[in-house]
């Protein structure tokens, strides 16, 4: 072989070789880095509060909070083949509060009535590992994060105000906890998957109820656990 067919084939080979390198990350990218997903948010609270405290507050008084249904929307930002970080947020549900403990108050129905409603707002920010290869049809995944919870539109009911003892007003300190996701991946077809997940969370809050300047206060953890179903779109 002549030294000029040598240093074409030589040239031929390199640029055979660059344009496979070349051709790797050339996949990576086809693969969608944004998702959108919308689903259904179903909370389930087991709360431990203190009694609650303050003048006229009979010993055993308590609170609990009912389980909620909303709506879920979750934007997921594709890092890697294998990490991902997700922001979820669900619709603000009206959040009631249920007073729980001694039959009555006085003369006042108190336990398992509705005493309070309030709205929550709880995006969540959580960094997660995908099992499998991105060709899995399905794929489970694991995560953690930090979840943000601020309460507001915070209303005392007439059966509240009525176990008060007049018009009450609430305040509920803003929340920041750890949380964590366990979940399942499908892809159903092309850029469309659907998406279930177990999710807990830390949220505490300390309530203030002002009645007439009588103040009564508690602590509250909520100790939320979440189902999400969802439908996502990737692009």
């Amino acid at each position: 072989m002549t030294t000029f067919s040598v240093r074409t084939l030589s040239a031929v080979l390199a640029t055979a070789a660059m344009s496979l390198c070349c051709s790797a990350p050339a996949l990576a990218d086809d693969v969608p880095s944004n998702s959108a997903r919308i689903g259904l948010y179903s909370v389930f609270f087991h709360v431990k509060a203190d009694d609650l405290s303050g003048p006229y507050v009979p010993p055993g008084a308590n609170i609990d909070a009912q389980n909620v249904n909303t709506l879920y929307l979750g934007y997921v930002r594709r890092l890697s083949s294998h990490f991902d970080v997700e922001l979820a947020i669900g619709y603000p549900p009206l959040q009631k509060t249920e007073g729980k403990g001694p039959a009555a108050l006085g003369s006042v129905p108190y336990n398992g009535q509705v005493i309070a409603t309030a709205r929550w707002l709880a995006p969540t920010v959580l960094f997660e590992y995908k099992f499998f290869d991105e060709n899995s049809k399905l794929r489970p995944y694991i995560g953690a994060g930090v979840n943000y919870t601020a309460f507001y539109d915070r209303n005392s009911t007439a059966q509240g105000n009525a176990v008060s003892g007049g018009p009450t007003k609430l305040s509920l300190t803003s929340s920041v906890g750890p949380a964590g996701t366990a979940g399942l991946a499908y892809n159903l077809r092309g850029h469309w998957n659907l998406y279930a997940s177990y999710s807990i969370s830390q949220v505490k809050t300390k309530l203030n109820a002002d009645t007439a300047g009588v103040i009564r206060t508690t602590h509250i953890s909520f100790g939320p656990q979440v189902f999400i179903a969802s439908v996502g779109y990737s692009f």
